[in-house]
């Protein structure tokens, strides 16, 4: 078995036997990942590169708008749906008019979501085990 099975093997793992909170930020962290290679695809005029990296952030947050709950999540999840559909507006227009400051001011709205559930995450944490 090839290094890169192995590996691939490894990442299913570990994403089949994660929490739902670890895969909320796996899905955060891909994000970033991606928003960075769209700002590379930009800055070396690489188009396919950006494209294929907004199509990836467009598809994660799709995923997260899907699983929102709103009627367990109230307004919290009336304001991330809101959010999460400003993302892709902004993303849409992105795939239009190419825009590094906007790009890192997207990429740093993600990361502001992701430390706030990575916080969350702990917290959960710190009660499952004291429970």
């Amino acid at each position: 078995m090839s290094y890169a099975t192995q590996a691939a093997n490894y990442r299913d793992l570990e994403v089949l036997g994660a929490p739902p909170e670890r895969l909320l930020l796996m899905l955060f962290d891909q994000m970033l990942v991606q928003f960075e290679r769209a700002r590379l695809g930009v800055e070396r005029n690489n188009v396919e590169m950006q494209v294929v990296a907004l199509t990836k952030v467009r598809a994660i947050l799709g995923e997260l708008l899907a699983t929102l709950d709103f009627e367990q999540g109230g307004a919290i999840a009336t304001e991330l749906g809101d959010l999460y559909q400003f993302l892709l507006v902004q993303l849409l227009d992105l795939g239009k008019r190419p825009d590094v400051a906007r790009l890192r001011r997207l990429a740093g709205i993600v990361a502001t979501l992701r430390d706030g559930f990575a916080g969350a995450a702990e917290q959960l944490t710190a009660v499952k085990l004291s429970a």
